[in-house]
């Protein structure tokens, strides 16, 4: 386990943390249309989108 590992961990899990004690029903709008959901479920969405892409970017990036 190197510290930027431990790191990622510990930013993941308080994430999480932040995630599920956030359990409220809100609206949220997606261009056009306007949907119901519980936060947790918009705030999770939003961190694995921004997974994917900065995974996609590092990927990218070690590839040059």
């Amino acid at each position: 386990m190197t510290p930027g590992r431990i790191v990622a961990l510990l930013v993941t899990a308080a994430t999480l943390v932040f995630v599920f004690q956030n359990t409220r029903q809100t609206r949220i709008r997606l261009l056009v249309p306007e949907v119901v959901m519980p936060l947790w479920v918009a705030l999770l969405g939003t961190l694995l989108i921004g997974l994917l892409v900065g995974g996609y970017l590092g990927y990218r990036h070690g590839r040059r």
